[in-house]
C-alpha cells in the first residue's frame, strides 16, 4: 500500500485526510460512522469566546450542486468546548484541530491563551473567513494587514501550531497567504466557502434569512483547487486543501497543486462514512498508478512552458582569479 504519511510543520499525520471544520461536528460525535484512526486529523466545529445563538432560520438551503449555510458560528463557548467537548477527544486516536473563531483581534487572542494549555489540542485553525457573521464583511478575511494582526497576536499567545484558514472571496488570495505567512502562520487551509444566494422566483422570497451565505460542494471545487495552488505558489509553509473535495480523485488532485493535506467538508452530509474511507481509496489510486508515496505527488502540477518561472540569468564571473568556493 502507498504511504500516506505527511507533514504540516512540525505536526506528523498518518494520512493527509481531514475533517472540514462546521461539516463534523466538535470531536467525536461521528466516531461510530469512521474510526478517528482513519483520519490524519479531526478539525473542531469553530470555537468563540462567549456562545452564539448563530444567524435566524432557515440557514441552511440546498442548491443544485452543493448547498448554501448562514449558521453564523453557532456554538455553546469556549468553557463549554474545555469542559464537555475536550475530555471526550482526550484519547481520540488522530489529531485534533481547535477551529477558532472571533469578531475582534483581542478576542481571537484570548481564545488561543484559553486553550494554549490544553494537551488535547494539536493545533489552530484560525477562522478568518467565515462570510456569516458581520453581513460577510469582516475585514480578517479580505484585509492582509488585519489578517496579520490576528495571527500574530494568537502566535504570542500559544506556542501550538497555528493555521489560517482563506476566504476564497478576495481578488489575490496569494497576498492573504503571504501576509499570514509573515505574521508566523504554520500552515495555510484554502479555503472556506464561496458567498452565494438561492432566490425562489415565485414567492421572491431568498433561501436564507440572511440572504446571502456560503456557497459550498462539489461545484466549488474548481474555486478552491486555483486558490489552493495560488496559495501553495505564494508561500512555503504547507497548504490544507479545502472545497469541493467529493472523491480520493479529488482529493488527489488537491495534492498535484501543492497541498500537503485537504478536508472534506459537505460531502459529510450526504456520505457521513467518506471521510474514514477515502485514504484507502487514496491509496488504491497512488498503488495503481505506481506512486510509492502520496508526498510525491506533492507540488508535480506541470506547468506548460509559457507559465514556467524564467530561469534568472548566471551572473557573470569576476576578472581577475576565480572565486574559490564559500568554506575552502
Amino acid at each position: 500500500m502507498a504511504d500516506l504519511r505527511t507533514t504540516i510543520g512540525t505536526l506528523q499525520l498518518r494520512n493527509p485526510v481531514m475533517s472540514a471544520s462546521g461539516t463534523y461536528g466538535h470531536g467525536l460525535e461521528s466516531q461510530f460512522l469512521a474510526s478517528p484512526s482513519s483520519v490524519g486529523a479531526l478539525v473542531s466545529k469553530t470555537v468563540t469566546l462567549k456562545p452564539r445563538h448563530g444567524n435566524p432560520v432557515p440557514r441552511i438551503c440546498e442548491t443544485e450542486a452543493g448547498f448554501l449555510n448562514s449558521i453564523g458560528l453557532e456554538n455553546k463557548g469556549v468553557a463549554y468546548y474545555v469542559d464537555h467537548i475536550l475530555p471526550d477527544v482526550r484519547e481520540a486516536d488522530t489529531l485534533i484541530v481547535a477551529n477558532i473563531g472571533a469578531e475582534s483581534i483581542e478576542d481571537f487572542v484570548e481564545m488561543a491563551r484559553l486553550l494554549a494549555g490544553r494537551e488535547e489540542i494539536d493545533a489552530f485553525e484560525v477562522n478568518l473567513s467565515c462570510p456569516n457573521v458581520q453581513d460577510g464583511k469582516l475585514p480578517f478575511a479580505t484585509d492582509p494587514r488585519t489578517a496579520s494582526r490576528v495571527i500574530e497576536g494568537v502566535k504570542r499567545a500559544t506556542t501550538k501550531p497555528v493555521w489560517a484558514k482563506l476566504s476564497p472571496n478576495v481578488t489575490r488570495i496569494g497576498d492573504m497567504a503571504r501576509a499570514v505567512e509573515e505574521a508566523g502562520a504554520d500552515a495555510v487551509t484554502a479555503v472556506n466557502t464561496v458567498l452565494g444566494m438561492k432566490v425562489d422566483w415565485r414567492t421572491g422570497k431568498p433561501g436564507l434569512a440572511t440572504v446571502q451565505g456560503g456557497y459550498s460542494g462539489v461545484a466549488i471545487k474548481p474555486i478552491a483547487l486555483r486558490c489552493a495552488w495560488e496559495c501553495a505558489r505564494s508561500v512555503s509553509i504547507p497548504v490544507v486543501g479545502c472545497g469541493g473535495i467529493m472523491t480520493a480523485e479529488d482529493a488527489l488532485e488537491f495534492l498535484v497543486v501543492g497541498c500537503r493535506a485537504v478536508q472534506l467538508g459537505t460531502v459529510n452530509f450526504s456520505d457521513p462514512g467518506l471521510v474514514g474511507r477515502v485514504a484507502g481509496e487514496m491509496s488504491s489510486l497512488l498503488d495503481k498508478h505506481g506512486v510509492a508515496r502520496a508526498a510525491d505527488l506533492v507540488g508535480t502540477l506541470r506547468l506548460p512552458d509559457a507559465l514556467k518561472p524564467a530561469a534568472r540569468p548566471e551572473a557573470p564571473a569576476a576578472s581577475g582569479a576565480a572565486c574559490a568556493p564559500k568554506g575552502a
